[in-house]
């Protein structure tokens, strides 16, 4: 005698194979899941070492620039002396231009050269100083 199955008995097959179906698909949905939630994790670790390396290279120019900044400071610092050195000739030699001077006397007394003697000259010359 072949039993039949009784509604009771399908029921709960019925709930066995869905119970088993609705794991499968959990499984699935849950691995599915973490490789994304993985591949996101690499991604992200991908784009911080991008960003440390770009910072990483931002600070070495920063402190190149430092560097640089530094040195031209030192230069300025140190021509600002000579510079302020190099103001008395000219002031005597507007002096010289002012009794009278020639081009020629400028440039050996002061060392100027022929350009500078000239301007001196005509801005404090004699002849500068009559007229103005």
């Amino acid at each position: 005698m072949i039993a039949t199955p009784t509604l009771e008995l399908l029921l709960l097959a019925g709930r066995a194979i869905f119970l088993v179906f609705s794991f499968v698909i959990a499984a699935v949905t849950f691995t599915a899941w973490r490789r994304a939630t993985q591949a996101q994790s690499a991604q992200i670790l991908a784009q911080a070492r991008a960003v440390t390396e770009r910072l990483t290279a931002l600070e070495a120019r920063f402190d190149e620039t430092r560097r640089s900044i530094t040195q031209l400071t030192e230069r300025v610092e140190r021509q600002t002396p000579a510079s302020a050195a190099a103001a008395p000739p000219y002031q005597i030699a507007i002096r010289l231009a002012r009794s009278g001077a020639s081009r020629e006397e400028l440039m050996r007394s002061c060392g100027l050269s022929q350009g500078e003697a000239e301007l001196v000259q005509r801005l404090h010359g004699a002849a500068a100083s009559a007229s103005g």
